[in-house]
């Protein structure tokens, strides 16, 4: 059953499944609700909520996660959902789902984050198109920085690695090695390398070949097991 409903003036979605999990589990989609959504509709036939606040074209600036924890926390005292969320960066929303679980890893199960900008000045700074270029805008109005500024800025998650390292958080990162518009190198990657010098739990599927698209993998089995192995733990 979907659920369609305004929080804070925010269109919201929550999808609850034929049987719901005892503790309520729950995959929070940061954006791109449904997109490659092969992850999703597993763990909904496993028992998990799938929810999801529109907050795009914020790019996960500090009133965007501020707005993330109000929404968390009607979900959990509304809903009785529990009180940690699988929550899910495809692409920008890499941004709010990092800055979220640096900021309340106390809410989070499971961080996936799938092919996921993880430096603004990767994207949307260094895209190419026209609409990569309005995105940059949009991105440097909600944080506040003008051109100039933007070269020096401290406040992408590829600066705060380590303080997401520090939760502790169990990672699931999937990206493809040929991505063009969110180069792995230069944002999932370095993620990675912190998460595996020192030896914490993550899990990285790295599609030869692949580009921005697709998101996901085809058979969801080995991101599904990984999430949820961490429920049971």
């Amino acid at each position: 059953m979907k659920l369609k409903f305004i929080h804070n003036g925010h269109p919201c979605i929550l999808v609850k499944p034929e049987k719901p999990s005892e503790k309520k589990y729950w995959v929070w989609r940061a954006e791109f609700f449904d997109a490659f959504n092969q992850v999703d509709r597993a763990l909904l036939e496993k028992g998990w909520h799938i929810v999801y606040c529109n907050l795009s074209d914020r790019y996960g600036c500090p009133s965007a996660v501020t707005d993330m924890k109000k929404f968390h926390d009607y979900l959990v005292s509304e809903y009785g959902l529990c009180e940690k969320a699988d929550l899910f960066g495809f692409s920008r929303g890499g941004l709010y789902a990092f800055n979220y679980s640096v900021a309340y890893p106390q809410d989070v199960s499971t961080l996936y984050l799938d092919a996921p900008v993880l430096d603004i000045l990767s994207w949307p700074k260094a895209g190419k198109s026209e609409e990569d270029a309005q995105c940059w805008e949009e991105c440097k109005l909600c944080y506040g920085i003008t051109e100039e500024e933007a070269e020096t800025f401290q406040g992408s998650p590829v600066h705060h690695l380590d303080e997401l390292a520090d939760t502790k958080l169990p990672l699931l990162l999937i990206a493809g090695d040929s991505d063009k518009i969110v180069p792995y190198a230069d944002n999932g990657q370095k993620l990675a390398d912190i998460y595996f010098r020192r030896n914490l739990p993550v899990k990285v599927i790295v599609k030869p070949g692949c580009g921005h698209h697709p998101h996901s993998i085809e058979v969801p089995t080995e991101a599904v097991n990984f999430i949820a192995g961490n429920r049971i733990k």
